[in-house]
């Protein structure tokens, strides 16, 4: 994608990716799009929750 940019360490290895602002701007849904399999890939071990215990929890912390 045009504005995109790896950028490397040492051995060349991609370390990080650096976007261009006007870029983001023309493709905001694309980007939100990468944005959310990185998030979703980034919780894929994470503990499931029942629907019960996120309800109550969602309660309790509502309460406060």
């Amino acid at each position: 994608m045009k504005g995109v940019s790896f950028v490397t360490n040492d051995k060349n290895e991609k370390i990080a990716v650096q976007i261009d602002l006007k870029q983001l701007q023309r493709h905001q849904q694309e980007i939100e799009d990468v944005l959310d399999v990185i998030i979703a890939e980034s919780r894929k071990d994470d503990e499931d929750v029942s629907w019960e215990d996120a309800k109550r929890e969602l309660k309790k912390a509502h309460k406060r």
